[in-house]
This record gives structure tokens, sequence and C-alpha cells, in this order.
């Protein structure tokens, strides 16, 4: 059909003009190929085109039809050359490529051998072949200078410097991937916009136990240093994602709470260290001292200034 390589041309220009929407906006020119949306867009955009291009050629056979019997006959003509020609150029490249000669030319290179009537042609070898082969050499030349004259990196170096940089590279993709946040990665947040994250997760999931100011009422106090399942960082995530003591106390949360969202509505719970609630529960379990601080030490002089003794507080 006619119509073939006007439909490509429309389909192509169509998907390109996709692709740089979506970079401009997002920034990733990939990210539509998983979207539903754009599949049914691509479907819905080749049944119109093909529909169009179907009505285009319906109509053409209708006005020639209308023409004279000359007519029509020079438009078939017209149209036999024009498809004659319209790959035309691939075939001279591919023709090229080879580096033949036609056989006319012949003549020209045949040899003197003759074998049974069997004649050989004195034919070069292809241009690409024998440029992909001087580009070998090339190759090889400046490899050889390069890894065995000079001495650049053997592949040793060469590995533990890719192991190096990928180490490089995965530690910058986990600082803006918190989601792969766990017990044991898992750090004090202090930034405003994770404590107020944190601030928004508690208020929706934790206040009914615990109150707006961390006072505590059906759940203990959060403001007070004693804490049932310890008081660091990865001690209130753990309590957070596997919940508190068997058959009491706080539900396990990591079904409902991304590893991110746990991560800052734990830092946001020990904000309340040192906080005055309003109504204030009674301590529950035991003294919480975090055994990563600075050891304090006070001296103590006897009233003779005879003797000194050092107490070391955690």
């Amino acid at each position: 059909m006619r119509s073939t390589a006007s439909l490509l041309r429309l389909l192509f220009f169509f998907i390109l003009a996709i692709i740089l929407m979506e970079w401009v906006y997002t920034g990733d020119e990939w990210a539509m190929f998983s979207q539903p949306i754009f599949w049914a867009i691509i479907g819905t955009a080749m049944f119109f085109a093909m529909a169009f291009e179907i009505c285009v050629e319906a109509l053409r056979y209708v006005l020639f039809k209308t023409l004279n019997q000359e007519q029509q006959a020079s438009y078939l003509a017209k149209e036999a050359l024009r498809k004659e020609n319209q790959f035309k150029w691939i075939q001279e490249v591919y023709t090229k490529s080879l580096g033949s000669k036609a056989i006319e030319q012949e003549h020209e290179i045949i040899l003197d051998h003759d074998y049974d009537g069997i004649k050989e042609l004195d034919n070069d070898l292809p241009p690409w072949w024998k440029y992909l082969f001087y580009f070998t050499i090339i190759f090889a030349v400046v490899y050889w200078v390069r890894f065995e004259v000079v001495g650049d990196y053997n592949q040793d170096q060469e590995y533990e410097m890719n192991v190096a940089q990928a180490k490089i590279d995965i530690a910058e993709w986990k600082k803006t991937a918190k989601d792969l946040v766990d017990v044991n990665s898992v750090v004090l947040l202090t930034e405003a916009s994770d404590l107020k994250a944190g601030q928004n997760i508690f208020g929706t999931n934790c206040i009914a136990c615990h109150k707006a100011d961390g006072g505590g009422g059906i759940g203990p106090n959060l403001t007070d240093k004693h804490w049932i399942l310890g008081g660091g960082i990865k001690d209130v995530f753990k309590t957070i994602s596997e919940g508190g003591r068997a058959g009491k106390g706080m539900i396990s949360w990591k079904s409902d709470l991304k590893p991110a969202e746990m991560a800052q509505v734990a830092s946001y719970v020990l904000s309340f260290q040192g906080t005055t609630p309003a109504e204030p529960k009674a301590p529950e379990g035991d003294i919480w001292n975090d055994p990563n601080a600075p050891a304090e030490t006070i001296e103590t002089i006897t009233t003779d200034s005879t003797s000194v003794n050092t107490i070391e507080i955690k």
C-alpha cells in the first residue's frame, strides 16, 4: 500500500513527540513505557492513522476510476517509476559497500585462469571489510602500547577501580533511597522536613495511645528517660516496626508504614525527650542510657587533698 511509508513516518514522529514531552516534564524519557496509558494512546493513534490512510486510499481509487484510459496509463507509469526509485539509494549504497564491478565491467578484472570454461574474477575485498581490518590493526597497536609498553592498569587494578566506583555510586544512591533503611542502618534524623513528616505520622497513628504531647495514655510516656524496650533510635525503630511485647503493647506498623516513614516517626518520638507534657503518665520500664554516649568524668577530692577519686558515669 502506498500509505505504508507515510503511516510509519506518522507513527515515528508521534512517538518522538511523546518522548520529548516526557523528557521535558519528568527528565526521564523512558519512564512512560511502563505506563499503560502510553500504550493506549499509541494504539488509539495507530488505529486512527490507519483509518485515515484507508480513507485516503479509497478516495484515490475513486478519483483514479474517474480518469480516462490514457490518464490511467500515465498515472500507473508514474507510480511504477516512483516505486522503482523509492529505495534506489539503499541499493546504491549496498552496491558501493561491496566494491565489486558491474557485470558490464567484469571483463576488466578477468584473470587468465580458465578451468573447463569457468573463469575467475580479480575482485577486491569489500571496502567495509578492509576498513574494519585496518581499524583492528590500529586498535591492537594502541592497546599494546598502552598496556604492555606504557604499563597502564591491569585487569586486577581495573576490577578494584570498578568495585570502588560501584561502592561510591551505591552510597550516593542510598542517600536518596530512604526506603532502604532498616533497624541496622537507621540513624536519628534531624532535618526539619523529616521531623515534620514524623509529626504528621505520629498525629495520624500514635496520639490515641501516647497523646499529642507524648505524655502517654494507653501507651507509655515518651518524654521521660524510662523505656520498656530501649530508647535509642534503633530500639524505637524496631519497636515501631515489630511491635511491643508479645500479647500486649503496641502493634507492628511495618505493613502500614514504609521504612523511611518509620525512621521519621522514630526520630520525632525521640524529640519528645526532655519536654514537659500536660499530664505525664508515671514512668514505665527502666532508665535507658545510651551505650555509645561519651563517659562523663567526675573527680572527688578529699577534704585534706591527699587523695583523688575518679568516677566514670554513662
